[in-house]
């Protein structure tokens, strides 16, 4: 069977008893079956620390990518069923490219596709080439974020508690590379007419209005801010930080891309000081070409930092249980 020793990383942070993330090297090079073996131990692990590294498991390309996936067992959570408002391109039937925002694009903390009712429980990612310089992957946990803003802004909490979030996306006729959140709306809804797009929102239980350019602005239901994690953590779930700092582009303006749940807006004050709190958090994942992470959604944010040169970073999107 397959082993891995635990390994560290400079700046590697600890929370209670658990580094974050953890650091697992490959001893010897990776075979699906015994990965397979030991998935139920990693996800064990995964519970506890929030985010895994994976060195030296000799994954070199999407298929292998697909296939260190396959052998974690987790359901598949396919890209084109969800509503991701990110243009992405799958490179297998599991596995796409992450977000294609321009290189000099900051991609803010979020948890995958909190801003919609459906989002993935675990998140892959795959290294396939280093950019030259930047291109870190920001890693929060969201638990110890939650104590902190606990601490530092207790009527945000507690207002965040009782109201969750609306999000609004105005969304472009055909998918806007340039843009962060520049799927189109037939891509993002998985539907070829307006007719078919109105059904898919009232079914999601959005507001919705059409703009003369084919393109379409929503309104989320209210969703939550804060829930607990299957690990029994509160976690500061949502798209908040991402939504007021980056859904900025020619459609979209990000302070006036989220409300409070009840319609209200949130005070400029305390989600600048929520950002700072979180960043002050964050581990900088500094990727090697070859590295595999796999993150719980619900306990870690992530984001993405600018970079110079090639880089190419993959995902994949995974379901709760662990198929045996």
């Amino acid at each position: 069977m397959m082993s891995f020793k635990s390994s560290s990383l400079a700046g590697q942070q600890r929370h209670g008893d658990s580094e974050f993330p953890q650091v697992l090297v490959a001893e010897e090079p990776l075979s699906t079956q015994d990965l397979h073996a030991q998935s139920a131990a990693l996800m064990e692990q995964l519970a506890t620390h929030g985010a895994i590294l994976f060195r030296g498991c000799g994954v070199t390309d999407a298929q292998a990518f697909d296939d260190f996936v396959t052998g974690v067992g987790l359901p598949n959570f396919a890209y084109d069923e969800s509503l991701s408002n990110a243009v992405r391109h799958n490179r297998t039937p599991r596995v796409f490219t992450a977000n294609e925002a321009p290189q000099d694009v900051e991609i803010f903390l979020h948890h995958e596709m909190a801003q919609t009712p459906y989002y993935p429980s675990h998140l892959f990612f795959f290294c396939e080439q280093a950019a030259a310089a930047g291109g870190a992957t920001p890693l929060c946990r969201s638990d110890v974020l939650l104590e902190k803003l606990t601490q530092h802004l207790p009527e945000f909490v507690a207002r965040s508690r009782a109201h969750g979030a609306r999000y609004c996306l105005t969304m472009p006729a055909e998918a806007d590379a340039t843009s962060g959140q520049g799927r189109s709306w037939r891509q993002t809804l998985n539907v070829d007419t307006k007719e078919a797009a109105e059904a898919r929102l009232e079914a999601l239980e959005y507001d919705w209005q059409w703009l003369p350019d084919d393109a379409i602005r929503t309104t989320t239901p209210a969703l939550s801010l804060i829930r607990h994690a299957p690990s029994g953590n509160e976690v500061f779930f949502n798209q908040l930080i991402a939504a007021f700092c980056g859904w900025q582009d020619q459609r979209n303006e990000g302070a006036r891309s989220v409300t409070y749940g009840d319609g209200s807006a949130f005070d400029d004050a305390d989600v600048q000081s929520a950002v700072e709190i979180a960043y002050d958090l964050v581990f900088d994942l500094t990727w090697e070409s070859g590295d595999v992470a796999l993150i719980d959604n619900y306990q870690v944010m992530h984001g993405r930092r600018p970079f110079s040169g090639q880089r190419s970073v993959l995902a994949s999107l995974c379901l709760d249980s662990v198929s045996v």
